[in-house]
């Protein structure tokens, strides 16, 4: 059975992140959500996401900021910066740190399904991609 992939929303304004977790469950995605930077840097120390989906304008710690602190808990998760306040800077900045894409708000929501699958597959590639180089790695250490 192949599991849905795991999404988790970050975003300050708690009816936005509501609302865009039940259209995005709606199509077939394990969804949760968190309202600050420092939640979702938790969540990932203790559940894996395949995406993470990152307001960049937030109080405290700002996406930017908490997309730094993701990657550095869990390299492998992909992150899409959503900004309804965007800026050519935060962008570079984003990408520069590792995120997916960047989109602005608001976003149709078939174009975000397609960024977030596009971000599931990155993912799935890579994974499968390490899984291989452990495999002939372990085949490789095996006495002859």
């Amino acid at each position: 059975m192949i599991l849905p992939p795991r999404v988790l929303i970050v975003d300050d304004e708690e009816r936005f992140r509501i609302t865009l977790s039940k259209l995005l469950a709606e199509r077939d995605l394990d969804v949760h959500h968190a309202g600050s930077g420092m939640e979702a840097v938790q969540e990932v120390q203790h559940r894996l996401y395949d995406v993470i989906i990152l307001d960049v304008k937030m109080p405290g710690m700002d996406g930017i900021e908490a997309l730094r602190e993701v990657k550095r808990v869990s390299p492998g998760t992909e992150v899409i910066l959503l900004s309804g306040h965007a800026t050519v800077e935060s962008a570079i900045e984003g990408m520069r740190l590792g995120a997916y894409d960047y989109v602005t708000k608001p976003c149709e929501i078939d174009v975000l399904m397609e960024k977030i699958n596009g971000a599931v597959e990155v993912k799935s590639a890579r994974d499968e991609r390490l899984r291989q180089a452990e495999i002939r790695s372990l085949v490789d250490r095996r006495p002859t």
